[in-house]
């Protein structure tokens, strides 16, 4: 199994930055595409952003633009740098790895943009 441990949410006000974490440990090897999603209360979780093993991103149309993700394989670790927050951005964020046919989500973290 895959253990993933997300950090970095919290609060911030509109048009602020925040940078997420998730560190991969566990059964690691053959980790491919990782990635983050979000979901806002009483909606569905939605897509953020992907990055395939090579590096190749991927994201949803209402982040494109203002958020960045990245990973470092040496640290099993991925990233989302998120700039220019709306209140609509306000939801709890987890992280996606996947391994082959197997799929490990994250616990969340929360992220707020309010003034």
């Amino acid at each position: 199994q895959v253990q993933l441990v997300e950090s970095g949410g919290g609060l911030v006000q509109p048009g602020g930055s925040l940078r997420l974490s998730c560190a991969a440990s566990g059964s690691i090897f053959s980790i491919t595409a990782m990635g983050w999603y979000r979901q806002a209360p009483g909606k569905e979780r939605e897509l953020v952003a992907t990055i395939t093993g090579g590096g190749s991103p991927n994201y949803g149309d209402s982040v494109k633009g203002r958020f960045t993700i990245s990973r470092d394989n040496a640290k099993n670790t991925v990233y989302l740098q998120m700039n220019s927050l709306k209140p609509e951005d306000t939801a709890v964020y987890y992280c996606k790895v996947l391994r082959g046919p197997f799929v490990s989500w994250g616990q969340g973290t929360q992220v707020t943009v309010s003034s």
